[in-house]
């Protein structure tokens, strides 16, 4: 293990500085939801600030690593809990998140990083364009936890968060090649496009469709969720081997099996599962982000004193590019929509589909970069033009984006009071009748107390369905739930007394531990 020598003369290792960080990044996630500002901010500063700390490791980020190890979970979890109804109903907006505001970026930032530097080669500028373009799907998951925005936009941000990396570093590794190989026809540039897109989606449903069954073999719970996680690195890692797009694979994969998986899996195993996968995620954006801001130092460190500020005021114009072009570009998109419905071109499902003008700056607003931007610029050879300049734009567009737009969000939202309608609490309501009046008529014929009993339950429960205008049940709390949750209590308290009095042992009170939070579970406790 690697020994960090302070100069006090404490011997701190690398384990230890890992621990520290992790339990100051909790404190400063709790200090961020408390006064209510998205942490991914927080925890960047804070790696920035201690990046200059005297004594503090020198961690660079394996671009490879970064992207697997951090990327691939968080990708995953969130295509899991994507809804393809959802996604499917906002495809025009989320579309041109993807293509055309990633693309009108590159080219912007682009054609402004060759103005200031007239030399940089023209497949340079546009690496450094894609790198920067597309929002990061870890920050914008970890900022929409915490601020409260209508249905729609978020199923846009969440759709746009997705795709749009497949389609930057698409760009990306066309730039790159043109760089390397010096000159680049379209005729090796179509095969690239198609094997990176038809390839990778076909890669994600096989894999959706082969690797399930095998995983129901796996039926200990640990093993289980660890063959969970070995699964998405693995189908990331030959993603890349095969030169498809780990990130399209990922997504695509996810949406395929979260159709199956819940009636695949049991809830033993389920319910562990999704809380170690919440924690999990958590814990890797609490380091990328941490491990982010401490890039800082070594990137500073590495430029001449002589070029810095002229570094400092390029990445001011490139931050303020990637952030106007969005405005603008979302601007149009909501001005063209509008204008073909007043013509009659265009009818549109859903009034709301067309973001009001207050909604269109808030979806311009959420454009903070991440790791994936930090992660392609590292990964640029060594022998890169520009290389040095790039990676320090890379982490400026990424901090900058996290402190002005993270720390303006929800100030934002809640000056223009953009209200969310719910339809989810909906039509949760409605389906909850209807599975109430299913489970009902499934034990209808059942002659037992026991059955009786459960009946008068279900029956007290479904009259709130007849109260209610949209025959949905706003609650899904069964009648005797509270009676049950105050037993609960009871028997909880006489099972610790026992335990302290050495009644039983611990074995004995584990296990009806256990048996009475089942108990508790299914009461809503």
């Amino acid at each position: 293990m690697a020994l960090l020598i302070s100069v006090s003369g404490i011997v701190v290792s690398t384990f230890e500085w890992i621990i520290a960080l992790l339990l100051g990044a909790v404190a400063l996630s709790a200090l961020a939801r408390r006064i209510k500002v998205p942490y991914p901010t927080f925890l960047a500063i804070g790696g920035a600030l201690i990046a200059f700390v005297p004594d503090s490791p020198s961690w660079t980020l394996d671009p490879g690593l970064a992207l697997a190890l951090f990327v691939a979970p968080v990708l995953l979890d969130a295509a899991f809990d994507t809804s393809l109804r959802d996604l499917r109903n906002n495809w025009v907006p989320v579309s041109t998140l993807v293509v055309a505001a990633v693309g009108l970026t590159t080219v912007g930032v682009a054609y402004v990083a060759h103005r200031l530097f007239p030399d940089m080669p023209w497949a340079a500028a546009v690496a450094l364009g894609a790198i920067v373009a597309p929002p990061d799907a870890a920050a914008a998951v970890a900022i929409l936890s915490q601020v409260k925005l209508p249905y729609r936009m978020v199923k846009v941000l969440e759709g746009e968060s997705l795709l749009n990396d497949a389609s930057a570093l698409l760009i990306y590794r066309i730039a790159v090649g043109a760089v390397v190989m010096e000159h680049l026809k379209w005729s090796e540039v179509a095969p690239t496009i198609a094997l990176g897109l038809v390839g990778s989606v076909l890669a994600g449903l096989v894999a959706g469709r082969i690797i399930p069954p095998i995983m129901e073999r796996v039926r200990e719970v640990p093993s289980a969720i660890i063959v969970q996680f070995a699964t998405t690195f693995l189908i990331w890692i030959g993603a890349e081997h095969l030169g498809l797009s780990g990130i399209l694979t990922i997504v695509v994969y996810a949406i395929t099996i979260a159709r199956s998986a819940p009636a695949r899996m049991p809830a033993r195993l389920r319910v562990p599962s999704y809380a170690v996968w919440e924690t999990t995620v958590f814990v890797l954006n609490v380091l990328a982000f941490m491990l982010i801001g401490m890039q800082m130092r070594p990137i500073w460190m590495k430029l001449d004193s002589d070029v810095r500020w002229e570094y400092c005021v390029a990445a001011a114009w490139i931050l303020a590019t990637v952030i106007l072009v969005r405005l603008l570009w979302i601007t149009f998109y909501r001005t063209t929509l509008r204008l073909l419905i007043a013509r009659g071109i265009y009818h549109p499902k859903d009034p709301k589909q067309v973001a009001s003008p207050k909604g269109g700056l808030i979806i311009s607003w959420c454009g903070m970069r991440g790791l994936v931007t930090l992660a392609t610029a590292f990964a640029l050879p060594e022998n890169f033009p520009y290389r040095d300049f790039i990676v320090f734009i890379a982490f400026a567009v990424v901090l900058g984006s996290l402190v002005i737009q993270g720390l303006t969000l929800r100030p934002l939202i809640l000056a223009f009071g953009l209200k969310d309608d719910d339809p989810v609490g909906v039509e949760v309501a409605r389906a909850r009748a209807i599975a109430y009046r299913a489970g009902l008529d499934a034990i209808e014929d059942d002659p037992s107390e026991e059955a009786e009993i459960l009946r008068l339950e279900y029956r007290a429960i479904l009259m709130q369905a007849d109260d209610d205008p949209h025959g949905g049940i706003p609650n899904g709390e069964l009648p005797a739930d509270p009676l049950r949750r105050r037993a609960i209590e009871a028997a909880r308290k006489s099972i610790f007394h026992l335990r302290s009095t050495e009644v039983i042992g611990d074995d004995a009170f584990h296990r009806l531990e256990e048996e009475l939070d089942r108990a508790e579970l299914s009461a809503g406790g």
